[in-house]
């Protein structure tokens, strides 16, 4: 458990950072083995169809996993001000949230999967090998939420370390079950989605029982959890903005790929490949800001407002430093790392495109991304979701069906960065405002407490 309040700003955001930053490596590099397994031996029809479902299984999530969020903010909260059994409380009405939730989306997710790449306009020689992918994955949605929810809650607490370990074990056996059940088996896009599921669920079990056997004040009882309506009410405050955003979002990829979509298989396969590589340029991004976000819950909680503003500059000077260096990377060596997927000169070259253009205006995303992060931390939760879904359906997407028109793909490409510019501007303004310094859910009366 670590104590943000106090202490160096860059040490303890960077050494809080890290180990998430490894953790979430270890699960892209899973995803990104999954990606080329699918790629090169079932074929770019099934990488197509598997890119494609990527953005309804997040839309599907993306609200339950926003109010995860919440609780984890809650969590930092009462952490900061040493409510120790506030923290308890609030890690069971959580855990309680996200099973019940997980069991609705995997029932949904299962029967209407097909419909959903339907209404997206998947290609119909894709919607099989959509479907059966969509299927088994949803299957697996408990698994998802509880271990994802256990890594909020250690997060809260200030462990961003243990979760790297579990996420370790789960990388290595999804690989191997990648290689059993797709080159050994011949299950394809199902054994793809299996062996993913297994994976989250065997990390699962495991942060289960690491956390019961730890002799700390946190515990998970899975039989007879409490749950706690005005802590739950409370998590909703801070989660229902994010998991709104979240949600939002989601359906706003899904109307994305449903003008990617237009473009065919070449186009649809590109996208799905950028995707996956993108989300390694994103893990600094994710990582510092989960950090910024744990550290300015608990210092907002005990009303350091100087200190917050020093942990929100040094973070974005951390990120933006690290994100650059992976951008210019993918920019000299995006062929070759497009061709592990495939070896189609249309795709790559669409690919390619792609990364060009994102990775050279990444670093507005990155501000962005640590400005939101801030926000959420504090307690201001409402803004950065209004932000987001102004910057995403009144910019991003009209921009990515404006310019398709007239430029094709490479329209899309450049409304990421359109709808980066607006969302950083708007963030922007909110903070110099200041109004972010009065939403915190829990504060700690203390003489002087905003300078230090």
């Amino acid at each position: 458990m670590k104590d943000f309040t106090k202490g160096n700003e860059w040490r303890q955001i960077i050494n809080f950072a890290m180990p998430m930053m490894l953790g979430n490596l270890f699960m892209q590099l899973y995803q990104f083995v999954d990606t080329v397994i699918v790629g090169r031996f079932i074929g770019k029809e099934a990488l197509a169809a598997v890119g494609a479902s990527a953005p309804v299984v997040f839309m599907t999530i993306a609200l339950v996993m926003g109010i995860g969020i919440g609780g984890s903010i809650v969590i930092a909260q009462y952490f900061g001000v040493k409510q120790y059994d506030k923290v308890q409380l609030t890690a069971d009405t959580l855990l309680i949230f996200l099973g019940v939730a997980s069991v609705l989306i995997t029932a949904v997710g299962m029967c209407f999967g097909r419909e959903i790449l339907r209404l997206i306009d998947l290609p119909e020689e894709l919607l099989p090998l959509g479907t059966e992918y969509l299927r088994v994955y949803f299957a697996g949605t408990i698994f998802l939420f509880g271990f994802n929810s256990i890594s909020a809650i250690l997060r809260g607490v200030g462990d961003a370390k243990t979760p790297l370990y579990f996420l370790v074990v789960s990388s290595l056996l999804n690989v191997g079950l990648d290689l059993l059940f797709i080159l050994g088996f011949g299950w394809g896009v199902s054994g793809a989605a299996a062996a993913t599921v297994i994976a989250q669920g065997v990390a699962f079990i495991m942060a289960v029982v690491y956390v019961n056997r730890q002799r700390t004040f946190l515990k998970f009882n899975i039989i007879t959890p409490k749950f706690d309506r005005t802590i739950f009410k409370q998590c909703l405050k801070m989660g229902l903005p994010s998991g709104f955003q979240q949600t939002f979002v989601a359906v706003g990829m899904v109307a994305l790929m449903g003008v990617v979509n237009t473009f065919g298989t070449d186009v649809i396969a590109a996208y799905g490949v950028f995707n996956r590589i993108d989300t390694l340029v994103a893990l600094p991004v994710m990582s510092f800001s989960a950090a910024l976000t744990s550290f300015v819950g608990q210092n907002a909680g005990a009303g350091k407002y100087i200190r917050i503003n020093r942990g929100l500059k040094a973070t974005l000077v951390m990120s933006g430093a690290l994100c650059l260096v992976l951008n210019a990377v993918l920019i000299v060596f995006g062929r070759p790392i497009l061709e592990l997927f495939t070896t189609d000169p249309m795709v790559v070259s669409s690919g390619y495109e792609c990364l060009v253009i994102v990775n050279a205006t990444y670093i507005i995303f990155n501000s962005m991304f640590m400005m939101n992060g801030m926000l959420r931390g504090a307690g201001a939760t409402v803004f950065p979701m209004l932000n987001t879904l102004f910057s995403l359906w009144l910019c991003r997407i009209p921009a990515a069906i404006l310019l398709s028109k007239y430029f094709g793909e490479t329209g899309i490409w450049w409304s990421m960065p359109v709808g980066w510019t607006v969302g950083l501007c708007g963030a922007l303004i909110y903070y110099y405002s200041g109004r972010w310094k009065h939403k915190a859910v829990v504060r700690e009366s203390r003489a002087g407490s905003a300078g230090e």
